[in-house]
């Protein structure tokens, strides 16, 4: 059975990065008044050589599981009591299973680290997948996230002018009004320009106001329709001379999310994922949202 038409669907595991992504989906999906979707991947492993112990019986562990996640839906509905929660337990590959949901979600979302692993990892595989093929957009959330000390709530979302960056403004845009936040729009650029004296050696030169001027320009159109639609929402840019993953990070540090297409302009073509998008991806401690 797929997803219903515009649900939320989160990935749960029962580790804190899924736990973590569990909370934020359902308010999430409270918000949209859609319906919640938690997806349980069970995966058979087997065993060339025989186990020491007592071996569980499959239809005994899919039971536990299914129990497990009825316990949970309960749960959830008790902190949301208006919210259509549903669960289910598939069989096979995690990402797969992910994947295949988010042909009918509105949106996914799931822990940066799932049970297993290499821990020294920030993002697991898993994520890194699920954010690389997904049909809809991606919220992975860390498994230490906390609600932010300060006052001043902000809603990070990088911009080149892509049409994969239009729609990562539009997203961040909704999440800044439901947050009651303001949207930082980050670009930034690393090409400075090459002229040649008379001798004919090269040199860099950087003519400062007119690259602002440019990059102000690119912003401000970008921008102009998701801030029309969205009249409620403050914005501001953030302009930097360097790397744009950097760039969004830094921004980031005290945001309440961190958004980015899933391509922008430049690299190669045939990649799903972009570098900048991977590198938010993997270095970002505050929850992160890849846009298709």
């Amino acid at each position: 059975m797929s997803a219903q038409p515009g649900s939320v669907v989160v990935g749960y595991d029962g580790s804190p990065s899924s736990q973590a992504a569990l909370q934020w989906a359902a308010a999430e999906a409270d918000r949209l008044h859609a319906p919640l979707r938690v997806v349980e991947a069970f995966e058979i492993v087997v065993f060339t050589r025989p186990s020491p112990g007592k071996v569980v019986p499959l239809a005994g562990l899919r039971t536990a599981r299914e129990r497990g996640l009825s316990a949970l839906a309960d749960g959830i509905r008790q902190q949301h009591p208006t919210l259509q929660v549903e669960t289910i337990l598939v069989e096979g590959d995690a990402a797969g299973a992910l994947i295949e949901e988010t042909g009918n979600a509105r949106l996914l979302v799931l822990g940066s680290r799932g049970l297993g692993g290499w821990s020294g990892l920030i993002v697991g595989s898993v994520a890194v997948q699920v954010t690389t093929h997904a049909h809809c957009p991606v919220v992975v959330i860390p498994p230490d996230l906390r609600p932010r000390a300060h006052e001043a709530r902000t809603v990070v979302v990088g911009v080149d002018g892509s049409k994969s960056s239009a729609k990562a403004i539009d997203f961040a845009f909704d999440q800044a009004e439901a947050l009651n936040a303001r949207v930082l729009a980050v670009h930034a650029w690393s090409s400075p320009f090459r002229t040649y004296d008379d001798d004919g050696k090269s040199m860099l030169e950087f003519d400062e106001d007119a690259v602002q001027e440019s990059a102000l320009v690119l912003v401000a159109e970008a921008v102009a329709g998701a801030a029309a639609d969205h009249p409620g929402v403050e914005w501001d840019t953030r302009l930097v001379a360097g790397p744009p993953a950097r760039a969004i990070l830094h921004a980031a540090e005290s945001a309440e999310l961190a958004v980015a297409g899933s391509r922008g302009r430049g690299g190669f073509a045939g990649l799903l994922l972009g570098s900048v998008s991977q590198t938010v991806l993997h270095h970002a401690h505050c929850p992160v949202a890849i846009v298709r």
